[in-house]
């Protein structure tokens, strides 16, 4: 991935962790993008872990090994980008040598860059400008003043071109931002899904999120004659097995294909679970199974 497409990618992630922890946003995408070369390392594309966090004592969660500064070490293995930077987050919140920096303005990216090198967050020297770099470069302090996720883009404009007269700087951003109002999003059953809007069809979602139209057709249990309507959900990766709930009543005028929607399970499941035949539709009042039925 690129500078670019990897804040397009987490930079929600990054929000919803700043709203929950404080740790401002534009630290949370700068270390992350420093440290896992912008989610194209190893330990973020097989294990979700954009900081190298190691195991360490009491750790329960899944691992994965690689060698670093010895061989074979233990690396923390998360199930989202998310979870990776809650956890990364919480260390800071959990250790004394980091408290100090919760004292600072979340807006205040640059205390908080020096504030990780005195703590001996890294060894690295020049650590607080190599993150502020990144974050002045990328305009990702514009993050750190949402106050609720609001589902904004991150969208480079072109570089303008400077004229030959004009005194060059090093600090000078080379891309900007443009942050405005976009569709909503959310997750359902750790399912990323979008809600449509008037006009959507399967080709234009799939144009608009770098997806083939028969993913967007499978994702979501549609036909090619199907018609998407505005407010519909439409999941962007496929729906998950089962669900921490058991079971779900069936409403007035509700379908089976409308419950896989509602709790991200996958229809063939559903069906599966229910011992009903592809295409059959119970009744209202109905129980529906939203996992293997207990003896």
């Amino acid at each position: 991935m690129s500078c670019e497409e990897y804040i397009t990618l987490h930079k929600d992630d990054a929000i919803r962790d700043m709203l929950k922890t404080g740790v401002p946003a534009s630290i949370t995408l700068a270390q992350a993008m420093l440290e896992s070369d912008n989610g194209n390392s190893t330990l973020a594309r097989e294990a979700n872990n954009h900081f190298g966090i190691k195991c360490h004592e009491g750790w329960t969660g899944e691992t994965l090994y690689q060698d670093d500064d010895r061989s074979n070490e233990c690396f923390r293995k998360y199930r989202s980008v998310l979870d990776s930077y809650d956890d990364h987050s919480d260390f800071l919140r959990t250790r004394q040598r980091y408290a100090f920096l919760f004292n600072y303005e979340r807006t205040d990216y640059k205390s908080w860059a020096y504030g990780l090198k005195k703590a001996g967050y890294a060894t690295n020297p020049v650590y607080p400008e190599k993150l502020i770099k990144l974050i002045e470069e990328n305009n990702l302090y514009a993050f750190d003043t949402v106050s609720a996720l609001d589902n904004v883009v991150y969208q480079p404009l072109p570089k303008v071109a400077k004229s030959n007269d004009e005194p060059k700087s090093e600090s000078q951003p080379v891309t900007e931002v443009a942050i405005f109002a976009q569709r909503r999003t959310g997750e359902i059953n750790r399912t990323q899904y979008v809600v449509a809007r008037d006009g959507d069809t399967y080709e234009t979602l799939a144009q608009e999120y770098d997806l083939m139209p028969w993913q967007i057709l499978k994702y979501n249990d549609l036909k090619k004659t199907d018609h998407i309507t505005g407010g519909e959900t439409i999941f962007l990766k496929p729906k998950r097995n089962k669900t921490d709930g058991s079971f779900h009543i069936l409403e007035q005028g509700e379908t089976i294909r409308d419950v896989s929607q509602k709790y991200a399970i996958k229809l063939k499941a559903l069906y599966r679970y229910n011992h009903l035949e592809e295409g059959a539709q119970p009744s209202a009042g109905e129980k529906i199974w939203l996992k293997k039925k207990p003896s």
